[in-house]
């Protein structure tokens, strides 16, 4: 049993990586997007972002 529930817990976590490495294109090109417009809110919004989702990959990548 405890190797299903291990074999089942690396599925999902291989499926949220695939989710969590979109999230991290998705806010490098949002973040690009606020430097050239110089806009510090959103570039800082991002910065954020990208940091709570680099903890995860690196979370889930373990």
């Amino acid at each position: 049993m405890k190797q299903v529930m291990k074999g089942r817990q690396k599925y999902e976590a291989k499926k949220r990586l695939t989710v969590v490495k979109l999230e991290l294109d998705y806010e490098l090109a949002t973040l690009f997007e606020a430097m050239k417009e110089n806009d510090e809110q959103k570039k800082k919004e991002c910065i954020r972002k990208l940091e709570k989702l680099r903890n995860e990959w690196l979370r889930l990548k373990i």
